[in-house]
């Protein structure tokens, strides 16, 4: 693909997703005109006095957090596609959301506080990737690393998903049981502009080095004799990548809950806009999640007056765009 031509497509990318935030902060129970949220951002008047504080204190966190928790799970999603040259690996490869999903469930269990369920669930989805790359090591010996380190990433998937339904078993029925549940099943409902201070810059440490390694991922499909005769430690490089890409799931999640599909289906359907290049791809992956995941929030809040839990949704839509990409690959 030529430069310019890549340059537009990311540009258009980007227009549509300015274009589903704005159309985002007008949407929803309480129902805002796009001329008077355009005229209370460029001027600062509005005839609403519940303006102000519908828009940067209810919906703009959610908006944030919905272009994060896309974007990194859609760039965590390709990067790991790519570093396990498989096209059905998703972020969850290594055991991280499982991890965070039993993290949180011990703290609601003890009741630990929004702050305090985050927290936990964030340091277990870091715990179980680390589980996943011991195990990995111990198993080495002479055989395959990247099938070693999947097999690894299913065993403490498995083992954390266990732990997580014991605490469901033990949960109070009436009111523990159903706030696990709902938080397994993703929510951007609580969250604030303090989670989105701590987010962010855990997800822009994660994602500049993915960023610049970008070329490198090229590299990797080829295998590690062929990096490592064009210079590159491809051992170094992985651990690298892996690191990276489990910060970027690891610190959504923990705010988020447990949302599927974004980060398996978004890097296929962008690869068919910009191509396989990881130089391209991620920027453009990152563009994509997020505006796919600010519309499934938008559905979340809009379709009924219970609000429906994101992980639902992505299920109900990721599965047959899955298959659809499938298809669009078997004919190209």
């Amino acid at each position: 693909m030529k430069r310019l031509k890549y340059i537009w497509i990311l540009s258009l990318m980007a227009l549509v997703l300015g274009m589903i935030t704005v159309f985002s902060f007008t949407i929803g129970r309480y129902s805002l005109p796009v001329d008077e949220l355009l005229r209370y951002i460029f001027t600062g008047d509005y005839t609403d006095e519940n303006l102000p504080l519908l828009v940067m204190r209810v919906r703009l966190p959610r908006i944030l957090i919905a272009i994060l928790a896309g974007g990194a799970l859609s760039v965590s999603g390709a990067a790991y596609q790519g570093l396990f040259r498989n096209p059905v690996v998703s972020p969850d490869i290594l055991g991280v959301s499982s991890g965070a999903g039993f993290g949180a469930a011990v703290a609601i269990m003890l009741s630990a506080g929004i702050a305090g369920i985050q927290v936990t669930a964030f340091v277990a989805g870091l715990i179980a990737v680390a589980l996943s790359l011991s195990v990995s090591r111990v198993m080495a010996m002479n055989h395959d690393r990247l099938l070693l380190l999947v097999l690894s990433g299913m065993i403490v998937g498995a083992m954390f998903t266990a732990l997580t339904s014991l605490m469901k078993y033990l949960a109070d029925s009436e009111s523990r049981l159903p706030e696990i549940t709902f938080w397994l099943m993703g929510s951007l409902t609580d969250v604030s502009m303090r989670e989105i201070r701590v987010v962010a810059p855990l997800v822009l440490a994660a994602l500049v080095p993915l960023l610049l390694n970008s070329w490198k991922l090229n590299i990797l499909s080829f295998g590690d004799e062929e990096a490592k005769s064009l210079g590159v430690n491809a051992g170094r490089l992985r651990l690298t990548l892996v690191c990276c890409a489990s910060l970027l799931t690891a610190s959504v999640v923990s705010v988020t809950g447990i949302i599927g599909w974004v980060g398996l289906i978004i890097p296929h359907f962008t690869r068919f806009f910009v191509g396989a290049d990881h130089r391209r791809l991620l920027p453009a992956s990152f563009l994509v999640g997020a505006a796919f995941l600010l519309l499934v929030d938008d559905l979340a809040r809009s379709v009924s007056s219970l609000e429906i839990p994101l992980g639902v949704i992505t299920a109900l839509i990721g599965a047959p765009m899955f298959f659809l990409a499938l298809r669009m690959a078997e004919k190209k």
